[in-house]
């Protein structure tokens, strides 16, 4: 069963830009970002874009909206498929590449959603119910397993409207189900980085790009009309960023909050790579640090064999 794609894992700060970029070269390959906030323009130091490691690889799902819309799982399998298809009929090799974990198990997945239209009448008829109304109508469509659906009155009529059009359209919806779906040929790369040089990296990575001009990008995203609870929704560098430029925290209560984040985030990602393993992704853990060449050839080995998923 030969690999279709390879999918570089792991935490934020382990290096999986150069690793991907390194397996595109020896595979005539392009990369498709895994990363839910780096598809925003003008967001590149807040998100670890690091588009110089790039080179001449070819990269996509990067810099696709604008700062300030809400960007999701539905959109983004949606483009993924649209991209690895032109990929895979172009004959070049698909590496998708990123820490968002949720992103990257659907699309290995094989999941597809369904383009779902605006109900302006349905719209209409729910804009008399308040929250906890909407949240109750919406759990006699489905079990609600979490509350991201409903944390606003905006995502909240969405979720109705999405679980409406799949009632009326079964067979759109049986393409959003696991069950139905056709899984990757995929080989899925995690790059393990020992907790403290982790930590370590996260920090110094923190440093290097405040002093890179990260605040200043934070400062002209709100200057060009985003406004500030709008930014504060992307979490991270964003929330604590702007929460420092608007003067609700100072420097070093900013940067103690914001190192402490990022620390509980790479955490949570590593969280979600172990479910993904005991939902049957299989991840070939390999050091941080392996030289390139390393690297490269112990891939090349993966890839002759069959056991990889």
């Amino acid at each position: 069963m030969a690999i279709e794609t390879i999918a570089v894992v792991g935490p934020t700060a382990s290096g999986k830009t150069k690793r991907a970029v390194s397996l595109a070269k020896a595979f005539d390959g392009e990369i498709i970002s895994a990363d839910s906030r780096q598809v925003y323009r003008d967001m590149t130091l807040g998100t670890g874009k690091d588009l110089e490691e790039y080179e001449e690889v070819k990269f996509h799902l990067i810099d696709i909206c604008e700062a300030g819309e809400k960007y999701n799982l539905h959109r983004y399998l949606r483009d993924f498929n649209k991209v690895y298809t032109d990929i895979r009929e172009r004959g070049r090799f698909p590496i998708i590449c990123g820490g968002s974990g949720m992103y990257v198990e659907n699309a290995l997945n094989g999941i597809r959603m369904p383009e779902v239209p605006t109900n302006e009448l349905l719209r209409k008829e729910l804009e008399k119910y308040n929250l906890s109304e909407l949240t109750q109508i919406l759990s006699g469509y489905k079990n609600l397993h979490n509350t991201t659906d409903v944390d606003t009155l905006k995502r909240a009529l969405r979720a109705i409207e999405i679980a409406e059009y799949y009632r009326r359209h079964p067979e759109e919806a049986e393409t959003a189900r696991k069950s139905s779906a056709q899984p990757l040929k995929a080989l899925v790369i995690g790059l393990d980085i020992p907790r403290d040089l982790r930590r370590a990296s996260i920090t110094q990575r923190l440093r290097d790009r405040l002093e890179a001009g990260m605040i200043d990008e934070v400062r002209n995203i709100l200057k060009n009309g985003v406004k500030p609870e709008d930014l504060i929704y992307y979490g991270l560098e964003y929330k604590f960023l702007t929460l420092y430029v608007t003067g609700y925290l100072s420097y070093e209560e900013m940067f103690s909050g914001l190192e402490t984040a990022i620390h509980q985030f790479a955490k949570r990602q590593m969280t979600w790579f172990r479910g993904m393993e005991k939902r049957g992704i299989k991840i070939h853990w390999l050091p941080f640090d392996m030289t390139e060449s390393e690297f490269q050839e112990e891939i090349k080995m993966m890839m002759q064999k069959e056991d990889f998923r």
